[in-house]
């Protein structure tokens, strides 16, 4: 007898319906899994075996064949465990599928117990895109099921517990899919504050500019300057994100395995700091089963790189094309995928080996040469992708013992987010969300100048000698700029802030 119980596969960050096909037949007892399976879905052999017997149900001794069609997909993970169960007990005469449409997903435990499964909340998109009205998942995984609405979200806490509802004997209790939650679920996240940071003024200005823009951003200084304190300021004053943005955020770390168990929604704007060793693979996204790099797992956050000169070569060039395009493509013998890639780049470097050509009281034990050669491990093209340039000087001892109370990040903040506004109002027709996505198109629209920002813009050009892709940037850092005054046209004040930004020596 043949039954067909629906499931997903999910590739980069896309869910594909796939289809269950079990057929019994005569002959000597065999569990035979077709369908392009990787190691984990062979081994739901196994796992389905012993899951049905301690659910009180019989395994059948006889040719069992599993096809996951479509058969040219390759099936990766353990999400298949409870549809082959399904279909197998189906296909027996043990119990009969629901009426309706429904998918189902889960990893079974020896015992009939369902597991985790990561990337419910991107199988469960396609599941309502496809038509169909039922999704049974794991009982740990419901709350994250629940954010798609269209969807009657059924949480199995055991393979038992479905076998009783398909009986009609205990039937389980759909979740109620409300969609998002409402906004008051969000807080302020807990980290650095800008009040702690002694002195630095002109940083924690050029912190703010970028936090409001989403703009790349460098820090430069000596050792023991503040460069990371800064840095670890950030998610203190950037906005809120949108509900597009929490569940792009979402499904990206559901896929990934990074969901926290205890927050099926992720509100906070991601930070990543990964160390100057990261493999490319570990940066950029890959491996034998593709998975998102620290690139894409910050999607609408920051990603943090201290000590930038210390990444590899090949590990800082890969970042141009996300940088540019927001998407990174990953392309291997086992497919093609592309992930999201909208991230605020934060970096910080010394200015040599030692770090203090710039400290005018230590010492400095560096040859020119070594400097030179330690600038250079950043190109030129990657630099001429970022936006803002800050030299970050050590602090005085009189800024360090100063008293006076600072401005926290909460003001910041409350500034930032009133420029946000602006420019989501002013990008609502085109999708943008911040200035820093603009394209020329909408740089020339969004940045009108006056004639005396022109003549400074021109004699800026001339003499930094800048890149057409440079001269966009200090126009939408300038855009900037004049949203937080709640500016409609950029002056010269604006301009002039903007330009001050762009580093003396580097490129562009």
């Amino acid at each position: 007898m043949l039954a067909t119980a629906q499931t997903c596969a999910v590739l980069g960050l896309d869910g594909y319906i796939v289809q269950a096909e079990v057929d019994i037949s005569p002959g000597l007892p065999a569990f035979n899994i077709v369908g392009l399976p990787d190691t984990a879905v062979q081994e739901a052999k196994e796992r389905v075996r012993a899951a049905l017997r301690n659910s009180g149900c019989e395994f059948p001794l006889r040719r069992i064949t599993v096809n996951l069609a479509p058969a040219d997909l390759k099936k990766a993970g353990p999400a298949y465990d409870l549809p082959m169960a399904v279909g197998i007990m189906a296909s027996s005469g043990q119990v009969d599928l629901p009426d309706e449409g429904a998918v189902f997903l889960g990893e079974l435990s020896l015992d009939g117990s369902l597991r985790h499964t990561t990337g419910i909340l991107a199988m469960v998109s396609v599941v309502r895109d496809q038509g169909f009205k039922k999704a049974y998942v794991p009982a740990a995984d419901a709350a994250e099921a629940a954010l798609v609405e269209g969807v009657a979200v059924y949480p199995v806490p055991t393979l038992s517990s479905l076998i009783e509802d398909f009986r009609g004997e205990t039937l389980i209790t759909p979740v109620l899919t409300g969609g998002m939650p409402p906004d008051d679920g969000w807080s302020p996240p807990d980290a650095m504050n800008l009040a702690d940071v002694k002195g630095q003024d002109h940083a924690k200005r050029a912190l703010e500019v970028a936090a409001a823009g989403f703009h790349n951003l460098l820090f430069n200084g000596p050792p023991g300057s503040g460069k990371i304190m800064l840095a670890r300021c950030l998610p203190s004053i950037l906005p809120r994100m949108t509900s597009e943005e929490a569940l792009e955020v979402t499904k990206i770390y559901s896929v990934s395995g990074a969901l926290p168990a205890d927050s099926p929604l992720i509100l906070q704007r991601p930070f990543r700091s990964p160390h100057y060793t990261i493999s490319n693979a570990g940066l950029v996204g890959g491996g034998r089963t593709i998975k998102p790099g620290e690139i894409t797992l910050s999607h609408r956050g920051v990603l943090f790189l201290d000590e930038l000169p210390e990444f590899s070569h090949t590990s800082l060039e890969s970042l141009r094309q996300p940088l540019e395009d927001k998407v990174v493509t990953i392309s291997r013998v086992s497919g093609t995928v592309t992930y999201p890639a909208s991230f605020m780049l934060v970096s910080a470097m010394n200015p040599c080996p030692c770090g203090f050509f710039s400290d005018p009281k230590k010492e400095y034990t560096c040859s020119a040469s070594a400097g030179t050669r330690y600038q250079k491990r950043v190109s030129g093209p990657l630099l001429d992708r970022i936006d803002v340039f800050v030299e970050v000087p050590p602090v005085a001892y009189e800024k360090l013992v100063d008293e006076a109370p600072a401005q926290d990040s909460s003001h910041a903040r409350q500034r930032v987010e009133q420029a946000r506004d602006i420019q989501r109002e002013r990008f609502k027709d085109n999708g943008f969300l911040c200035n820093s996505e603009m394209g020329p198109a909408e740089v020339w629209k969004s940045c009108p100048l006056d004639e005396s920002a022109k003549a400074l813009l021109q004699a800026a050009t001339q003499r930094l000698n800048l890149s057409a892709r440079a001269f966009h940037r200090i126009l939408k850092v300038s855009r900037t700029i004049a949203d937080l005054d709640a500016a409609k046209d950029i002056g010269v004040a604006h301009l002039a802030e903007a330009l001050q930004y762009r580093s003396r020596g580097v490129v562009g």
